[in-house]
């Protein structure tokens, strides 16, 4: 028996097993557990005293297993399961009136409903399910007439949704999973991310799912999340795992909240650095400073004698109360970007070529600072990475 499981022709019928901890597993029964027991529960509870009401239809254990196992799939988003589920039931019960054959009111029912929601962008697979209900449910479902979309489809259909919103966001899942905005340039120029130019781009995604012409049950963003990170995983194998404490500064100037500004800018440019890491008495990192946050302070759409308000803002004041910033925590960034000592040094490229950050700090597990990590720092390691590789031969190679 087993040697006939594991021939290679019935293998290709299994599909690859789930890559999903046994956590995710566990959330997503407890979401569908809860999710059908208060739609059911609550349907009940509303219909009360309604003689020949349906409180809870099939088709939502369909719907439960996409909105709870995969709450990311553009198939499982609040419009799919109410758009297709609401159209599918108009559907149904139309082709059942229409139609007095069940096999090709059925057959027409699922055909024009699958048209109907790709043509309304709902697509939701048990809305199938959903029409044909409408068409097959008997003699209850078929007294209901158009009834039958308001109870138990559009009621049953919200319950469940708003199950589904409050137990997915509760348990760390973002929904509904909506597509993000790409991420802005750093620079606001028109030129697209330095991470973007030598890889793909949405544009190539976008034309290779054009190419492919089938539905993909992942949002695009998702797709290019993973492929994203599919790349730097196969950097990290081809280059090595230089972690930031093999790159970054170790002997790093820093500076409590309490310190004046006068001194942390003469610390910047007696060490001609640009920014100083803001720590507690414990040396837990709560902020960075950086030029930019003292220039900031000062007026620079005015050019005239930006060094003598730049002087004064740093000046020390004599007054017992003042409005004016005096010291470092007022005028700092907080909260800061902070990188484990153990963490990937690729893992900032995206950070500093995309987002646009210059210094991140290096921390410990109980957040105590341990070095930085600066462009300058990430350019050298990675060039230094790139050297050895090619100075290594290859097999083979004469």
């Amino acid at each position: 028996m087993r040697s006939l499981l594991l021939h290679p022709w019935l293998r290709a019928w299994l599909p690859a097993r789930a890559a999903v901890s046994g956590r995710e597993r566990l959330r997503s029964v407890l979401g569908a557990l809860l999710g059908i027991a208060a739609t059911g529960l609550l349907s009940a509870f509303v219909l009360q005293g309604t003689p020949g009401a349906i409180a809870l239809i099939a088709p939502m254990g369909a719907s439960a297993v996409l909105l709870f196992a995969v709450p990311a799939s553009p198939l499982a988003q609040p419009w799919s399961i109410l758009g297709g589920n609401i159209v599918s039931a108009l559907i149904g019960v139309t082709c059942a009136r229409l139609i007095e054959e069940p096999a090709l009111a059925s057959a027409l029912a699922i055909c024009v409903a699958i048209g109907a929601m790709f043509a309304l962008r709902c697509l939701h697979p048990p809305s199938g399910a959903v029409a044909l209900t409408a068409v097959l449910g008997g003699p209850a479902v078929h007294a209901a007439g158009y009834g039958f979309v308001i109870v138990p489809v559009a009621l049953n259909s919200l319950l469940l949704l708003g199950v589904a919103l409050l137990f997915n966001n509760a348990t760390g899942r973002r929904y509904p999973h909506s597509q993000q905005a790409d991420a802005q340039h750093a620079h606001r120029t028109a030129d697209g991310p330095p991470t973007e130019r030598l890889g793909f781009t949405p544009a190539d995604l976008q034309a290779a799912l054009k190419d492919y012409d089938q539905v993909l049950d992942i949002g695009i963003d998702d797709l290019e999340s993973l492929f994203h990170q599919t790349e730097m995983q196969a950097f990290k194998r081809r280059f090595g795992e230089a972690r930031c404490e093999d790159v970054m500064s170790k002997d790093v100037l820093a500076v409590e909240f309490a310190t004046e500004l006068d001194v942390a800018w003469n610390l910047m440019r007696e060490h001609a650095v640009q920014a100083l890491p803001v720590v507690n008495r414990a040396r837990q990192v709560i902020g960075i400073v950086t030029r930019s946050d003292f220039l900031a302070q000062v007026d620079l759409q005015d050019r005239r004698d930006i060094g003598r308000r730049l002087r004064a803002f740093l000046a020390r004041n004599t007054n017992s109360h003042s409005d004016r910033h005096e010291v470092v925590g007022q005028i700092m960034t907080a909260p800061v970007k902070t990188a484990f000592a153990s963490t990937p040094a690729v893992e900032l490229v995206p950070l500093m070529a995309d987002v646009g950050l210059h210094h991140i700090p290096v921390v410990d597990e109980r957040r105590k600072l341990v070095g930085m990590v600066t462009q300058t720092d990430l350019v050298g390691a990675l060039y230094e990475v790139c050297l050895s590789h090619l100075s290594t031969p290859r097999p083979g190679a004469v």
